[in-house]
């Protein structure tokens, strides 16, 4: 089974609002994001919460996901990964598709296209590219949840990722959706202007 995990814990500092419930073609980012595993054939979705956390839960209708809280969202990206992958880490979990709630233009079809991927390599990480340039979500299999779950406060996954960057399958898309991270007001009304 391959899972898919939002990170959707932290404080949304830069944008002035929380990212999660931000909208996209009339849904949250968050909704969004959930509906695009989904339809890519993702059954187990486990959303991380941290920083108005009953809020978001309250806010968004999201059928069957797992919410998990992240009390140290504090401690930056990595805690609440970790959160994440303590819940997801049983027996049939191959792999995580690990998803930032700033990204919600990325397509169900870029989601299969790395399970696919996965499927047929056994890649520790797939990352899909745009025209070279690396995006998210990022598939990340078991093999090296352990390893991130050790990563220390302040510490980013890609710390991890690299490591395996000779073994990294990269997986070239149409979708440049992999690329828009909407951290700050004015990417956001540049991602709505484009919706009009």
């Amino acid at each position: 089974m391959i899972a898919g995990l939002i990170l959707a814990a932290g404080e949304s500092s830069r944008m002035g609002a929380d990212k999660a419930l931000l909208t996209y073609r009339g849904r949250t980012f968050l909704g969004t994001i959930f509906n695009v595993l989904r339809d890519a054939g993702i059954e187990r979705v486990a959303v991380v919460l941290g920083h108005h956390a009953e809020q978001i839960q309250r806010a968004v209708n999201l059928p069957r996901a797992e919410f998990i809280l992240n009390p140290n969202y504090l401690r930056g990206q990595a805690s609440s990964l970790q959160a994440g992958l303590r819940a997801l880490a049983t027996p049939e979990c191959a792999a995580i598709v690990l998803c930032l709630v700033d990204h919600p233009q990325v397509s169900s079809e870029t989601v299969q296209r790395l399970i696919t991927a996965f499927q047929h390599s056994s890649a520790p990480v797939v990352i899909p590219t745009h025209q070279n340039r690396r995006g998210h979500p990022v598939l990340i299999a078991r093999s090296l949840f352990a390893e991130l779950d050790r990563l220390g406060a302040g510490t980013g996954a890609n710390t991890v990722i690299r490591k395996y960057h000779d073994v990294t399958e990269f997986v070239e898309v149409s979708d440049a959706g992999i690329l828009v991270d909407v951290d700050d007001p004015e990417t956001y009304r540049g991602m709505a202007a484009g919706e009009s």
